[in-house]
């Protein structure tokens, strides 16, 4: 979410911003915002200058009051001027409200008014513009054929559909033995791989209430993913990053303390960190011996409350071709304005973090990439070294019927 200041101050660079994001039908929104601010922020001052001669006229009754027993011509004129403050009252009144209602008015739309992407970001209507930035690791097209990846964990009677289907309908899934290890096994190794890296491990709630669900994601995320629970203000998580970033609501941190793990940091580390983020989710699948490239994600294809985002694709020799398995992504002060997420600066002035986050490892499909890039002619899949500790020192999976 933009600052008012910054829309009333630039507008036409946020309408140049819509423009780039391919959302046209928003434009009008910029001078309709405007508009309801220069309202409130009128409102504000009218009901400012009642405050200031409210507090005059009291002290003028008083002060008539006081002299009303010597003159009793003054105890009108005390009557006149509480008339007066009656009719300021009821007029500050009709203010606040309006206050309020402009207030919600321009919340409304500023939550909807998307944020200003960074000038690095290619420009594109959708996914179709995104562009490959840098490859890492040799893709290879093996000379068997590479079965759907069901199948390969059916020959290890890893998979039960029919009867997630009974219990669950189409979609859901049992993993069973080996297959469920070895998902586990990416998991517990992603998990000690980020430690490694300075990262706290946290487990987080699953639910979150709705102030902080409007915090995380835009309005058309919340329509897409998540799911209310009826009767309740709670919603089920569809990423542990937004309980993660929920965390640190209406938090006033300790600048020296930052970054905090999802990332929380200070907005001139939030790049670096962008950078170190999406190479960490490179080297974790380099690590397990899977060739992937960077896709840096173009305007039209970034959630409206995002500065910058990339894809990390894994190649599938069977599709041939490379899929998503993680993304990073930037967010600015987007969700930090949402949710009053502050620091105290060097100076001791609070500030506006910035939040990023990075999905660094997807199930289930970093197990597709897994299988897909591991499966050998035999129909065996192998375990890279660095896997072997979390599959009980196995080096190979070898199919039931073998």
């Amino acid at each position: 979410m933009l600052d008012i200041r910054f829309v009333r101050e630039h507008p036409d660079e946020v309408k140049e911003n819509i423009k780039k994001k391919f959302q046209d039908a928003k434009l009008p929104l910029v001078d309709e915002v405007i508009n309801l601010d220069a309202e409130y922020r009128a409102a504000i001052g009218e009901g400012d200058t009642l405050r200031a001669n409210r507090n005059k006229l009291s002290k003028q009754i008083g002060m008539l009051m006081g002299q009303a027993k010597k003159d009793p011509s003054k105890a009108a004129e005390a009557e006149e001027i509480k008339k007066q403050v009656t009719a300021q009252a009821d007029r500050l009144k009709e203010l606040e409200t309006k206050e309020a209602e402009l207030q919600d008015k321009i919340r409304d739309i500023m939550y909807t008014i998307p944020q200003m992407i960074d000038p690095s970001v290619p420009i594109g209507p959708d996914d179709s513009c995104n562009v490959e930035v840098q490859r890492f690791g040799d893709p290879v097209v093996p000379d068997y054929p590479i079965p759907y990846h069901v199948d390969i964990m059916e020959s290890f009677d890893g998979i039960d559909l029919d009867a997630a289907g009974r219990v669950s309908g189409n979609g859901f899934y049992y993993l069973l033995g080996d297959i469920a290890r070895l998902h586990e096994a990416v998991l517990a190794y992603a998990r000690d791989f980020m430690i490694d890296k300075g990262f706290t491990y946290v487990i987080p709630p699953f639910m979150m209430h709705g102030d902080v669900v409007k915090g995380v994601m835009s309005f058309p995320e919340m329509d897409a993913m998540m799911y209310k629970i009826e009767g309740e203000d709670l919603y089920l998580i569809g990423t542990s990053e937004h309980t993660m970033i929920g965390r640190f609501i209406d938090q006033t941190l300790d600048g020296a303390k930052l970054p905090q793990m999802i990332v929380v940091c200070k907005p001139e580390d939030s790049m670096s960190w962008y950078d170190k983020l999406w190479h960490n989710s490179v080297e974790l699948f380099r690590s397990m011996e899977i060739p992937v490239r960077q896709l840096e994600c173009c305007s039209g294809d970034l959630a409206d409350l995002k500065v910058k985002s990339c894809d990390i694709e894994a190649w599938s020799p069977r599709q041939q071709k490379y899929f998503e398995v993680c993304s990073c992504s930037n967010l600015g002060d987007a969700q930090a304005r949402r949710l009053r997420i502050r620091y105290k600066d060097e100076n001791g002035k609070t500030q506006l973090a910035h939040t990023l986050n990075n999905t660094c490892v997807a199930p289930p499909r970093m197990l597709i990439a897994f299988l897909e890039n591991h499966l050998q002619a035999d129909g065996t899949v192998t375990i890279p070294a660095v896997l072997q500790p979390y599959m009980g020192g196995k080096t190979v999976l070898v199919p039931k019927e073998k």
